[in-house]
Parts: structure tokens; C-alpha cells; sequence
């Protein structure tokens, strides 16, 4: 981190968490928002830097979450707000499709340059991740002329329409929202911890159900997080993408790779399919890349990107000025600090302070990840039932006491853990400190509960 910070890097309790400014806000905020834009804590923000936010009465907070990923440099890092300062005095708005500017093209080339594969690339900007998806749907109809869509089983693709559609899990997301489009199909994936297959016996359990319910040549694209990160941060056991890469190639199915919450350096990488040796025709990303500002993309073959006709794909503030100078200081950063290497440090100290969970307490049945991205998976002791109401005491634990975490998981029952890569190591020690010591209580109730 740089001097610019103002945020000293520790936790810091002046108040019971939620604080009365945060509570005469909740009051204020139930008058005047919708319910179903809810909340997991109603602790008012105010400022924050690096890894720790501070709200409206003066609490410094552990934030390992970073808005689902979005912060992975760190809050208001004082080169990206330069970055979006300057251009947002500069100039603000004029629709790249109607009068165009050089950062879209400037980041559409980065784009090319950091996402897998060595072929000749395309890109478009659009401002969220569900967008990025909408439009890989579309440019792979195009492309291929096919109608079907399959998702794998855990995923989470996003909040429209067609993409709470690709989205695996009924609530709350899509729980009384539809009808929704139809031609979409969730197929079974590598889930290690539960099903217990190799990469390529998961693989091929995938593409059968494929094969008998759908018809591998009805299908345009084959979506996949490679990490996923709702449905409770799943990695496929190793050859499962390599397979599934192979069934599309030899079928003519887009291969989409959904790196909206694990890419842009999160995972050691710049992009987590890369942990799998596998290349993608498309990628879709958002949320971290850039620090904070609404931007995504769809990158890939341009042949495919290539297919839609001018005017196909767009939307008014798509790659606007200021959140593709902000993602221009975001890949400055990446490379000029090393969070590359930043996030591999905190998966070695995640992996040293908390890998050992599962042994320690009864009700983690497994820990798992890849860079600053974790999951702690908990359930009913000696079994690996789902135990949703211990995921709900963790949270409610951390957070009361100054640290914010995630829920995540098809069951409710994984504890999310997504810190900035510029998180130090006294602050992991600590925030898993107080984890643990919710995890002790849960171990020591258990039998009362029952």
C-alpha cells in the first residue's frame, strides 16, 4: 500500500456495530428504499483504503469481502480516483458508438493482451456483469446460429432475465420473477467435496446428461465459472474444464469462460480458467476491473465477436470515459505492484491460517480456493448435510464485531471469504481470529441445538 492511505490497517470498535448513525440510517432507508434491494449488514459506510472500510460513527471494519469482489486493489486506491478525477473533468459522456474515444480502445487492447489465448481478439464495453453475459449470449447465437444455452449446476450468472435463467439457484434471485426465457439448461458440474469424481468422470457425467437431454448440436455456448463464486467458491477437480473444452470443440459450442467475480488478478492470475490450462472463445468481466467505477466487457475470437453487425451490441454508457480510466489505473496497478503476486501471498496465508478448519472444527467440512477467494463450507458434524443456520451465526458474529464477510453456496451454508490482495497478514490473523471464535461457539452448542 501507498502513503496516500489515511486508513490506519487495523480494526477498530467505538461503538456497538450497528452504530446509531447506522441505525438512524436503517430507519431512514426502510421509509424510502425497496425491500428487495436488501442488505447483509446495515453498517453505514463512509470512507475506506486498503482492506479496512469505516462507517458513519468511526468504526474501522475488516472488510473481507470487497462488494463481491469489486475492491480487489483495495478502497479508493488514490491513483485510480486520480485516474477517474482527471477524466471526469476532462470529459464524462459522448457514446462510443456515436462519437468514439481513445480509452475504450485503449482498454479493449489490454483486454486482448491479458486474457487467454494467442489468437486475434475482440472486445466490447458494456457497465455490468449480467450485461456482459446478455451480450456472450447473444454474439454466440449469432454466431453459431444455434438457440440453446447451458449453465452448470451452482452457478450464478446474474439478475436480469435471461441471466437469473442461467442462474441455478431458486431463491431469492428468481423466486416468483418469471416466466424466463427458455432454451437455457443447467447440467451437472465438478463439485470435489460432494461428489467425489475425478475432473474427467465428472466431465463426462456432464456431457452425457447433455447428450440425452439436450443434443450437443442445439447448443450455441457452454457457460462456466471456473471458480464459482455464489455457489459457494467450487473448483472442478483437474481435467473436468479440459474435457468439457474438447466437447465443445469437437461440437461448435462457444466455450464462454465467466470471470466476472475470479478474474482481473484475484486468484494469482489474471484470469482463473488459467489455473485449469484450458482457453476459452469468449471471456466476460466486470466487477474488479475497475476498482470500484461500472464497467464490464465480453472479449474473445474475433471471428465470433466479429459475427454481429454494427449496432448489434452497445448501450449508451457502455466503456464510458471515466470507468475506462479507472480500469486503465486498475491494470497499471496490477502489473506495476505485482498483485499478481499480492494475491498468491494471501492464499498462502489464507491457506496457513484457516486450512485447517475442517480438522479443527466439526461443523467446517471443507476449506477451499485460490488467491484472495475462499470458501469454508459448513455442515452438520459428521456429515455433510448443509448447515445454513451456522453460516447465519458466523456472519452475524463477524459482523457484530468488525468484520464483514460473505454467505455464498446452492445451500446457504458456505462462508465466502473475497479480502482485497493488498490485505496484510495481520489483518487475516485477525479477521480468522474472530471467525473462530463463532466457529468454537457453534462446536459447543451443537448437541444443546439439536
Amino acid at each position: 500500500m501507498t502513503a496516500s492511505y489515511s486508513v490506519p490497517q487495523h480494526r477498530k470498535l467505538v461503538t456497538a456495530l450497528p452504530g446509531p448513525k447506522s441505525v438512524e440510517l436503517q430507519k431512514r432507508r426502510e421509509a424510502t428504499v425497496a425491500r428487495g434491494a436488501g442488505t447483509l449488514a446495515n453498517i453505514y459506510m463512509d470512507h475506506g483504503a486498503g482492506a479496512i472500510l469505516v462507517d458513519v460513527d468511526g468504526n474501522q471494519i475488516i472488510d473481507l469481502g470487497c462488494g463481491i469482489g469489486v475492491t480487489t486493489i483495495g478502497h479508493a486506491h488514490p491513483d485510480v480516483a486520480e485516474a477517474a478525477s482527471a477524466q471526469a473533468a476532462k470529459l464524462t459522456h459522448t457514446l462510443f458508438t456515436v462519437t468514439p474515444y481513445e480509452n475504450y480502445v485503449r482498454v479493449a487492447e489490454k483486454l486482448a493482451e491479458i486474457t487467454p489465448g494467442d489468437f486475434e481478439k475482440r472486445s466490447i464495453l458494456v457497465n455490468t456483469g449480467a450485461e456482459a453475459v446478455e451480450n456472450a449470449v447473444k454474439i454466440a447465437r449469432k454466431f453459431t446460429g444455434r438457440r440453446a444455452i447451458v449453465a452448470l449446476d451452482h452457478a450464478f450468472h446474474g439478475r436480469t432475465n435471461l441471466t437469473m435463467a442461467m442462474t441455478y439457484r431458486p431463491w431469492p434471485e428468481r423466486a416468483g420473477m418469471g416466466p424466463f426465457p427458455g432454451e437455457i439448461y443447467s447440467v451437472p458440474t465438478s463439485y470435489p467435496f460432494r461428489d467425489g469424481l475425478s475432473g474427467l468422470e465428472a466431465a463426462e457425467k456432464t456431457i452425457d446428461y447433455i447428450q440425452t437431454h439436450i443434443g450437443a448440436t442445439e447448443i450455441a455456448a457452454f457457460f462456466v465459472e471456473p471458480i464459482q463464486g455464489d455457489g459457494g467458491i467450487v473448483i472442478p477437480a483437474p481435467g473436468y474444464f479440459a474435457r468439457i473444452r474438447e466437447f465443445c470443440t469437437e461440437n461448435g459450442i462457444v466455450f464462454v469462460a465467466d470471470e466476472i467475480q475470479a478474474g482481473i488478478g484475484r486468484t494469482g492470475v489474471w484470469y482463473s480458467i488459467e489455473h485449469h490450462d484450458v482457453v476459452p472463445d469468449l471471456v466476460t468481466t466486470a466487477k474488479g476491473i475497475a476498482g470500484g467505477f461500472p464497467l464490464a466487457a465480453v472479449t474473445g475470437r474475433a471471428d465470433i465477436m466479429d459475427s454481429v453487425q454494427p449496432g448489434g451490441v452497445g448501450g449508451t454508457f457502455g466503456g464510458n470515459p471515466v470507468s475506462t480510466a479507472a480500469a486503465l489505473a486498475v491494470f497499471n496497478l496490477i502489473e506495476r505492484d505485482d498483485l499478481l503476486g499480492e494475491a498468491k501471498r494471501v492464499e498462502k496465508t489464507l491457506q496457513a491460517r484457516i486450512g485447517g478448519w475442517a480438522e479443527k472444527f466439526s461443523v467446517v467440512g471443507d476449506v477451499r480456493g485460490k488467491g484472495a477467494m475462499f470458501g469454508v463450507e459448513l455442515v452438520h458434524p459428521g456429515t455433510k448435510k448443509p448447515y445454513p443456520e451456522a453460516l447465519t451465526a458466523v456472519i452475524k458474529h463477524a459482523t457484530t464485531n468488525g468484520v464483514i464477510v460473505l454467505d455464498a453456496g446452492s445451500w446457504d451454508s458456505v462462508l465466502r471469504i473475497m479480502p482485497s490482495v493488498v490485505i496484510s497478514d495481520e489483518l487475516i490473523d485477525d479477521a480468522a481470529t474472530v471467525i473462530e471464535e463463532a466457529l468454537t461457539a457453534l462446536v459447543a452448542a451443537y448437541p444443546a441445538v439439536q
